[in-house]
Order: structure tokens, then C-alpha cells, then sequence
């Protein structure tokens, strides 16, 4: 058979006998091969682990309690495997092996989930582009000239290049959101809460989500399905019920209301950018949803509101990478002084030391409550009006990125324009709200390597809803992806 293009396919495939699950590993260990040169999506791969395995699930009698069986799939490397090293795209802890696995990889372990390699990612998942990633950063399948999008890049260029099925990324401000939207996949940041966080090397430990990049939306709502729910090892989790992620995929989007927030198509948007989506939210219209134009005000405050609160928490949480708790000890240092100011700074990255330095600011004292308390009751007022807006609609729409995937180097010098890359993610993210990316088509662009041709670039929509809604996030994410052809597109493997 033609080999399968979604995970529903494969693991039907799989179960009828059609392919086996070593037949799948083997072609997806064949494309990393491919594709690795030129987009550098993975740190370490575990190709004798993953053949076990697979072996193991075609010699199994019977894997139809297990959802994912025989499904190769990528984990950003900021989350614990007990095997392979957990580096978070730091240098400070290239030595690092987990001696367990987060709770996320265990479901999906327990799903018969195969376990391809550990991915690129922004240093300690700080940064929007991917580029601060202490092993050289990823790029873009669509042009590699170009950045994935970050910090969960690596993650998003392995499905875009179709290398695995689905990964799991984070996402803290847009960071599985953005570079789902440059690569042309699917990217889920569920609730915050929804998923279980124990395992997961913190960056700012109220902010952070695992969410799931897949090729469409209904093989990110089972990959979804499969993480989700409450955990004792973490308290932030919630019993709230689960819902029917795969089954309201196909679901008539008759009568929803979509939200068009201006505030989301300011002039600080790419005309281009803005077009595309507003193509995309007519044809939820024609699809019979009810789009009304609403505001959100306090969006312009996001970005400030959640760099003082991001930064404070990652000061603190880097605070144990001492090289004697955890960390690199710099073997050169002759006092406990030292250690701290060489190890930290030799194996630290520049966003890494700008984040602990904007943190420990905002956090001294005569400023926490100018800067930390201010931004915590900002936050609240953020979160308070989208709750009065999801009284009048179901779903908000608009872009994910002001822009499409912009050159390497481009911004890394420029811290503040990397930050502006999240203008449009950070708000649902302050809200501890889900949100998912779909692709919904291309912007033309000038060609970076200065051909007057231009190419075109993938474009997101994003679709945000209220708190433990993202049943509504699959249910209007699928309508539109099979509504359109934008899903089955494939970026051409550089020669």
C-alpha cells in the first residue's frame, strides 16, 4: 500500500495487517535521513530503540486498546526520557540523563507510541525563532534559509517534513503555536492545567503547556486525548472532565459564533498575513459559522505583562543549575564564587543570561511590586476580558504571527523584535487559555537569497476558546482543514 499520510491511516493500516509498525519506523528513520542535512529538526535520535519496539508491537497479539501502536513521534528535548539525554537546547546540562520519564512520554508509551528522537528547541525553550538553541538551530522545511519558529522549532520541522507523524512541544507564549504556523502544521497549547507538566524542565512553571504538533487536526486531538487529564505528580492539573476530542471532528459548525478581534489585525500585522486569515474566517462563514467583529483591548499590554512574569519565573527556576545541584561544574573554578559565575557563565546562552537578569530585576526588592505584582494584576484583567468576551462567542480567530518565517539572523540581535514575534500568542497564553494553529495557506514573500522570485510561506489561523474548550478548537479547526487542501501540502526536500 501507498504509505499512509495520517496517524488514523496508519494505525488502521497497522491493525488490518497492511503495513507493520517496523515498515513504519523504517520509512520514517529514512526521511531523517533525508532531511536531517538540510533542517537539522533533531539532537539525538534512538533508532536501535525504536526498531525494538516496533518488533515488539508486530509480534503483540493484540494492540487495539492501544491508540498510537506503532506511531514513531518526536518529544522536544526540555521533556524527560528515561533514555537518550534531556539537554533543553543548553549546554549547561548536555550531560543530563533523566532518570525517568515525564508523565506525557509514559502515556504515551502505555498508547504503544514509538519514540523516534528527541528535538531542536530554543535554549531552556526561551526564544521565538529557534536560533538560541546551544547546538545550532533548526530550519524551516518550506526554506531553510529561513527560521522554524520557536522555541519548539525541531518539533515543528519533523512533522512538516513528514520525518514523524506528531511531536510533542511546549508552548509558554506561542512556542508550539508559531512555529506550527510557519512550518504549515497543526499545534495545540491546550488549557492551562489540562496537561500534566511533571516531567517537564520548567521554564515559567505558571505559564507552560505540552501540546501536541500533528499533520491535521483530528490526529492532534488523539495525540491530545492520549496526554491529557489530571496527575498526582501534578498539583496544577485539574479533574476536570475530558472531552470527546476525536469525535467532534466532523461535527456541523452551524450556528458557532466567531469572534474577529480588531485589536488582532492592527497595522503591526503583514497585510498579507491579514488577508489569508480573513480568507480563511469567510470560509468558516461559508461553512455556517457567525463571525462578528469584537475587541480586546487589553492585548496591547500582553507582551509587557508576560515578559515581566516569564522572566521572573525563569530566574528563578534557573536559580539550581549551579554545576553542584544540577548543571555543568566548571572544573577551572577555585571558590564556590567562581563556580557560580563561571559555570553559569560559560554554559549559559545570552537569552538564557538575559532572562536571568530581566528576572532577578523584576523580582528585587523595590520593584517587585512596580513591576511583578503590576504585571499579575494586569494579568487578571486580561484573563477577565476574554471571559466576558466568550459570553457572546465560542471561538476567537485571527492570526497566529504578525509575519511569516523570517530569515536566520535576522532578529537574533535583536531581542525586542524577537519578543514582538509573540505579540498575537502571548494574550491567550497570559490567560492560561487553549488555542490551536491550522494551516490555512501561503503569503508571497521576497526571496531571501535575493532571486527576484518570490516564494510563498505558510500562514496560520489561530483559533482560541474558553477554558477546557478545546473540543470546540478540533471541532472549527477540522470543518475548515477539510474544507480546504492546505493540510496536504508538502514542502519539497531541498536538493
Amino acid at each position: 500500500m501507498s504509505d499512509p499520510k495520517t496517524i488514523i491511516e496508519a494505525v488502521d493500516a497497522i491493525r488490518s495487517g497492511k503495513i507493520s509498525a517496523g515498515e513504519l519506523v523504517t520509512a520514517s528513520l529514512d526521511r531523517i535521513n533525508q532531511w536531517e542535512p538540510h533542517i537539522h529538526a533533531f539532537l539525538e535520535l534512538f533508532n536501535d530503540t525504536a526498531v525494538q519496539q516496533a518488533k515488539d508491537i508486530d509480534g503483540a497479539d493484540n494492540t487495539t486498546e492501544q491508540p498510537l501502536a506503532g506511531i514513531p513521534i518526536s518529544i522536544k528535548d526540555i521533556i524527560c526520557t528515561s533514555i537518550g539525554h534531556t539537554t533543553a537546547g543548553s549546554k549547561i546540562l548536555q550531560n543530563f540523563r533523566s532518570p525517568y520519564d515525564a508523565t506525557v512520554i509514559m502515556r504515551l508509551r502505555r498508547a504503544g507510541a514509538i519514540i523516534i528522537g528527541k528535538t531542536n528547541q530554543d535554549e531552556f525553550a526561551m526564544g521565538a525563532s529557534n536560533e538560541f538553541s546551544a547546538y545550532g538551530p533548526a530550519y524551516n522545511p518550506w526554506d531553510t534559509s529561513r527560521v522554524t519558529g520557536g522555541s519548539s522549532g525541531g518539533s515543528a520541522a519533523s512533522v512538516a517534513s513528514r520525518e514523524v507523524f506528531a511531536s510533542l512541544g511546549t508552548d509558554t507564549g506561542g512556542s508550539v503555536r508559531q512555529p506550527a504556523s510557519f512550518c504549515s502544521v497543526v499545534g495545540l497549547k491546550p488549557t492551562y492545567g489540562r496537561v500534566s507538566r511533571f516531567g517537564i524542565i520548567a521554564y515559567a512553571s505558571s505559564l507552560d503547556q505540552v501540546g501536541p504538533f500533528a499533520r491535521t487536526v483530528k490526529d492532534c486531538a488523539l495525540v491530545f486525548a492520549t496526554i491529557a487529564g489530571q496527575d498526582p505528580l501534578d498539583a496544577t492539573t485539574t479533574p476536570h472532565p475530558l472531552g470527546r476530542y476525536t469525535e467532534v471532528c466532523g461535527q456541523d459548525i452551524t450556528g458557532l459564533k466567531i469572534g474577529l478581534p480588531k485589536e488582532y489585525f492592527s497595522d503591526q500585522v503583514n497585510a498579507q498575513v491579514s488577508a489569508t486569515v480573513k480568507t480563511a474566517v469567510k470560509q468558516l462563514e461559508k461553512l455556517g459559522a457567525t463571525v462578528k467583529e469584537i475587541s480586546l483591548p487589553l492585548t496591547q499590554f500582553a507582551v509587557p505583562t508576560y515578559y515581566v512574569i516569564v522572566k521572573s519565573e525563569a530566574s528563578t527556576n534557573l536559580a539550581k543549575y549551579d554545576g553542584l545541584r544540577y548543571g555543568q561544574l566548571a572544573v577551572e573554578a577555585t571558590s564556590l564564587l567562581e563556580q557560580y559565575l563561571v559555570g553559569r557563565g560559560k554554559y549559559f546562552g545570552p537569552e538564557v543570561k538575559r532572562s536571568i537578569l530581566m528576572g532577578t530585576y523584576t523580582l528585587s526588592s523595590g520593584y517587585i511590586d512596580a513591576w511583578y505584582k503590576q504585571a499579575s494584576k494586569v494579568r487578571t484583567l486580561i484573563r477577565n476580558e476574554f471571559a466576558e468576551l466568550f459570553k457572546e462567542v465560542d471561538v476567537i480567530a485571527g492570526p497566529v504571527s504578525p509575519e511569516t518565517a523570517f530569515p536566520v539572523g535576522q532578529k537574533v540581535d535583536d531581542p525586542l523584535a524577537m519578543y514582538l514575534a509573540d505579540m498575537l500568542t502571548d494574550p491567550a497564553s497570559v490567560a492560561g487559555l487553549p488555542a490551536i494553529s491550522v494551516p490555512c495557506g501561503f503569503a508571497s514573500v521576497a526571496n531571501a537569497t535575493g532571486n527576484n522570485v518570490p516564494i510563498q510561506l505558510p500562514v496560520g489561523l489561530q483559533l482560541i476558546a474558553p477554558h477546557f474548550a478545546e473540543e470546540h478548537l478540533f471541532q472549527v479547526a477540522h470543518a475548515y482543514e477539510q474544507s480546504t487542501d492546505w493540510h496536504k501540502q508538502m514542502p519539497a526536500l531541498p536538493a
